[in-house]
């Protein structure tokens, strides 16, 4: 079982604060979703929780990972971009991040099939309307295993149908026993799912 426990947790930018003693738990087998106004934090956590961002204070611990594994190199993270190279095929794309990400999950045919664009895989990146773009980067989610996903509005630019299988994949995922922290402005349409909702800081912020 894998646990994450973060405590008093602190970013700051530019010196102004950001989040600030932030404490809460994650655990195998849990959806949490990540909710309030803009500029309250939401993608800073995330970010900091993928070792993206330095911390200035608190703590971030994990157990119960495996090989050693660093919380990073637990995460898949998906943010507001795609992590797309337009150059490359569909397949492509997702072949280059099962590489470089380790492998272990499905191959990349069947992760297009389980988001519903195995017909494109092989146009190039740069001709996929923004929603298939969207799908593409949730089948990287799948063609490497992470314990741990770390989604930013991942059903941005997603029609109702791909919504739906985003909620499904997320649904698969923690059934499984991976955690999903999603930061979101639109319920995901999943039940048992936990709110985390966040304030805004004494100190306007943006939400990087």
């Amino acid at each position: 079982m894998i646990s994450i426990t973060i405590q008093r947790l602190r970013v700051e930018r530019s010196e102004r604060r950001i989040l600030d003693d932030l404490s809460f738990e994650l655990t195998s087998g849990t959806i949490t979703t990540l909710t309030g106004p803009n500029g309250v934090g939401k993608s800073t956590l995330l970010r900091a929780l993928a070792g993206l961002l330095p911390l200035a204070g608190g703590s971030i611990t994990a157990s119960g990972l495996r090989h050693e594994a660093t919380l990073g190199e637990s995460c898949h993270y998906l943010g507001h971009t795609d992590g797309l190279k337009n150059s490359l095929s569909v397949a492509e794309n997702l072949e280059f991040w099962a590489a470089m990400l380790g492998g272990g999950g499905i191959d990349p045919a069947a992760a297009l099939a389980e988001v519903g664009l195995q017909h494109v895989a092989e146009f190039s990146v740069g001709y996929l309307s923004a929603g298939q773009r969207r799908r593409v980067a949730l089948a990287r989610l799948l063609v490497a295993h992470r314990p741990v996903w770390l989604l930013d509005e991942p059903t941005t630019a997603l029609d109702a149908s791909a919504q739906r299988q985003c909620a499904a994949m997320i649904a698969a995922h923690a059934a499984g026993g991976g955690i999903v922290l999603a930061a979101t402005h639109a319920p995901l349409g999943l039940a048992q799912v936990r709110e985390l909702a966040m304030s805004p800081q004494p100190t306007k912020t943006e939400d990087l």
